[in-house]
C-alpha cells in the first residue's frame, strides 16, 4: 500500500473513533487485537446497512424468507458440513520474532489474489523463501513448513469440559439455514425456486486478520441460500449476479471501483461448482466484498447423510421427491459497511467564513444509509430559538434518526455532520421566530432552502424519495 493509501485509512479510522463510529475493543484495558465496537453513529449506520439488504433480498422479493438460526449448534453439524475435517488455513511461523502469519495472505498482498490462487500447502514455504517475502513485523524471511491451522472457535457446552460437550461457535450462518430446511418448508410452503436469508454473527480464529474491518475474527454475515431444481441452477445463478451488483451500485458503490473474479478450479470450496467474487478496490487493492457460489445440493445431501432426516423438496405438480441445488449470496455486513464508508468518504476544498482555503471532509451516504437523516441546529443557546428547534426535533424524530445540537459555532456543527454523513441541516434562527421558517441545507451541495416548519415532513419526505 502506498503512502496516500495509507494516510485515507488512518484519516477514515480516525474520523470513525473521532465521531462515535468505530471504537477499538476493550480499549480501556489496551484493547484486544482486531476487535471493534460499533460507537452511537456507526450503530446506526450498520443498522441501516443491515435494513437495506433485508428490504432489497427479503421484504421486497416473495420467494425468499427470513430465519435467525442459533450460534451455537450440534457439533455434527461441522462434521457433516466439511469444516471439522478441512477448514483450515496454510500456518507459518517467522522463525526470528515467533510471530504466526497466514502464507498465502503475505504471498496475495505481493502479488495479488489471482497469484496465489489454489496454491499447495506443501508450495506455500518454499515460494516465500524463493520470493524472499519478508515478516511484516521483524524483516527476517526464515519461515518455517507451513501447517493446517483450523479457524474454528472451540468451546464447551455445560459444566464438564469432555469430548461430548464441545461445541463451536459457528464460522458461518450457512449451516443454520441448512438444518432448517424442512421446517421452513413445512411452515410456508414455498414453492422453488425459494430462497431462505439470514444475518448473523461468525467466528473465525483468523490467523492475521487486519485492515480494520475487513477481516476480523468475530463478524456479521448477511447470507441467501436460494434452492433451486438442477436444471435451472445456471439461469438463475445469471440472475442473482445481476441482483446482487445493482444492489450495490442501487447504493452508491462506484461501479468503476468493483469487478466481478471467477475462482479458479483448484480454488473452488469442497461444496462449490462455480464461484464468482464481486471485489472493489480497496486503499490496499483488490478484496472480496461478496461471495457467490454455486453449492450443488452437497449440504443437503450431507445433513441428510449424517442426521438421517429426510431433506427433500416434493413437487406439488409431480409428486417427485428431489434434494434442490443452492445458490449462494454471501455478504459481509462489516466489510460491506466499509466499503458504503470508503466509497463515501470526500475531501473538498472550501472556503471558510474568513476567506481562506480548508479541507471539508464529507461521507456521502446514500440517503437510506446515512446514520442520522437531519440535524436540527439552534443558531443560538437562548430559549427563544432552542424553545422552537426541540419542538422540530420531537416532531422529526417519529419519522427519521435526528440529531438536536447547539453546541459551537454553526459552521463547526455543519463540519460535524458533514463527517457524519448527514443528509440534511436544519437551522433555527432569529427570522423563524417572525417567518415561522427554518433553512434547510443540502449535505452535497451546500445549498440552503427556506422551509417553513409546517411543511418541513413532507419537504423532508420528497427529498429522501430523489
Amino acid at each position: 500500500m502506498n503512502k496516500k493509501k495509507e494516510d485515507l485509512m488512518e484519516k477514515i479510522v480516525s474520523l470513525c473513533k473521532r465521531r462515535g463510529l468505530i471504537f477499538p475493543g476493550s480499549e480501556i484495558y489496551g484493547g484486544l487485537a482486531n476487535t471493534w465496537d460499533y460507537g452511537p453513529v456507526g450503530v446506526e449506520l450498520k443498522n441501516n446497512v443491515k435494513k437495506i439488504w433485508w428490504k432489497y433480498f427479503v421484504q421486497e422479493r416473495e420467494d425468499i424468507v427470513g430465519l435467525d438460526a442459533a450460534i451455537l449448534m450440534n457439533s455434527k453439524t461441522w462434521e457433516a458440513s466439511g469444516h471439522v475435517a478441512g477448514f483450515s488455513d496454510p500456518l507459518v511461523d517467522c522463525k526470528k520474532c515467533k510471530t504466526r502469519h497466514r502464507g498465502d495472505k503475505l504471498i496475495e498482498e505481493k502479488h495479488g489474489v489471482d497469484d496465489v490462487a489454489g496454491i499447495k500447502l506443501e508450495d506455500v514455504q518454499p515460494r516465500l523463501m524463493k520470493e524472499k517475502i519478508a515478516c511484516p513485523h521483524c524483516g527476517a524471511v526464515d519461515w518455517t513448513e507451513a501447517k493446517k491451522f483450523n479457524l474454528m472457535f472451540k468451546t464447551h457446552q455445560g459444566v464438564t469440559e469432555d469430548s461430548g460437550s464441545l461445541v463451536y461457535l459457528r464460522p458461518e450462518t450457512a449451516q443454520g439455514i441448512f438444518v432448517n430446511f424442512k421446517n421452513v418448508l413445512d411452515t410456508t410452503h414455498l414453492k422453488l425456486p425459494f430462497g431462505i436469508a439470514q444475518i448473523g454473527k461468525a467466528f473465525r480464529n483468523e490467523i492475521t486478520p487486519g485492515n480494520f474491518i475487513f477481516r476480523t475474527r468475530e463478524f456479521e454475515q448477511m447470507e441467501i441460500e436460494y434452492f433451486v431444481a438442477e436444471k435451472d441452477w445456471k439461469k438463475k445463478y445469471e440472475e442473482f449476479k445481476e441482483s446482487c451488483w445493482k444492489f450495490f451500485t442501487e447504493y452508491g458503490l462506484n461501479p468503476e471501483k468493483l469487478r466481478w473474479r471467477q475462482h479458479a478450479p483448484d480454488e473452488l470450496s469442497h461444496y462449490s461448482k462455480e464461484t464468482y467474487d464481486i471485489e472493489y478496490r480497496f486503499p490496499w487493492g483488490w478484496g472480496e466484498l461478496e461471495g457467490f457460489a454455486y453449492r450443488t445440493d452437497f449440504d443437503l445431501k450431507q445433513h441428510e447423510k449424517f442426521s438421517g432426516a429426510k431433506l427433500r423438496y416434493r413437487d406439488p405438480e409431480t409428486n417427485e421427491e428431489i434434494i434442490p441445488h443452492c445458490i449462494e449470496p454471501s455478504f459481509g455486513c462489516d466489510r460491506t459497511l466499509l466499503t458504503f464508508l470508503i466509497d463515501a468518504y470526500t475531501e473538498e476544498e472550501v472556503k471558510s467564513a474568513s476567506g481562506e482555503k480548508e479541507t471539508r471532509v464529507i461521507l456521502k451516504f446514500h440517503k437510506d444509509l446515512a446514520p442520522i437523516k437531519a440535524a436540527i441546529l439552534p443558531l443560538s443557546k437562548k430559549e427563544e430559538l432552542t424553545k422552537p428547534a426541540r419542538g422540530i426535533f420531537n416532531s422529526l424524530k417519529s419519522h427519521w434518526m435526528v440529531q438536536y445540537d447547539e453546541t459551537q459555532s454553526i459552521g463547526k456543527r455543519y463540519r460535524r455532520q458533514d463527517e457524519i454523513g448527514t443528509p440534511f441541516c436544519v437551522t433555527v434562527d432569529f427570522e423563524t421566530l417572525e417567518d415561522k421558517a427554518v433553512t434547510v441545507r443540502d449535505r452535497d451541495s451546500m445549498k440552503q432552502e427556506r422551509v417553513k416548519i409546517d411543511e418541513l415532513v413532507e419537504y423532508l419526505k420528497k427529498r429522501f424519495e430523489e
